[in-house]
């Protein structure tokens, strides 16, 4: 009987390994964030970007981190209350990527992974992707200065009420977003535009 007991103990207990290896196995392990450096004219902006809940809008600002298009483009549009005066609804942020001149080189447009979808709101210093209409964003991307929950989904900055995709956030370097905002605009193009040096990823520390 001991012997007997014995060997139940064991099956037991490998029944309980053999369960938790098997959840381990069926369970999702989440993408780790992408870490990337956006070095300017101001300062280097640190980026943490989604690539869990926001893995096809983060894999398309990445097509263009990769292919060094970033290099040479710039922050060229700032926001804020002085210069909206027509709109509705106004917001607060800075709008980079490459911009009128450099529209020949953009890639192709992405499906919209709106805010309902990743769960990704418009925070202070959340970056998402500039659109026209849903499922037309390409390169160009803003960063939010301070919370704008009227980018999220259903919110009235735009009448399509879809919102904007979210699919990051500011790690470190708000202070040059903030700089970059306060800088000399006519209506509301940057004057100069704010050139984007060097844009790379950066290794996870260990």
């Amino acid at each position: 009987m001991q012997g007997l007991s014995r060997r139940l103990n064991i099956l037991g207990s490998c029944t309980l390994a053999l369960t938790a290896s098997a959840l381990a196995v069926c369970l999702p392990v989440a993408a780790a964030p992408v870490i990337v450096v956006l070095d300017t004219e101001l300062g280097e902006i640190q980026l943490s970007l989604d690539a869990d809940r926001a893995p096809l809008t983060t894999a398309n600002f990445l097509r263009y981190l990769d292919a060094g298009l970033f290099v040479g483009a710039s922050f060229y549009r700032a926001v804020h209350e002085g210069n909206q005066p027509d709109a509705a609804v106004r917001i607060a942020v800075i709008q980079g990527g490459l911009g009128d001149a450099r529209e020949a080189e953009a890639l192709a447009p992405i499906r919209m992974e709106g805010t309902a979808e990743t769960g990704l709101l418009h925070l202070d210093g959340t970056i998402s992707m500039a659109r026209l209409g849903p499922d037309t964003a390409r390169g160009e991307f803003f960063i939010c200065v301070g919370d704008q929950p009227e980018l999220d989904e259903g919110g009235h900055r735009n009448s399509d009420g879809f919102g904007f995709a979210a699919f990051g956030r500011v790690m470190s370097g708000m202070s040059v977003v903030d700089a970059i905002h306060r800088s000399p605009v006519e209506q509301q193009l940057l004057t100069p535009a704010i050139e984007i040096h060097g844009a790379h990823r950066q290794a996870h520390p260990e």
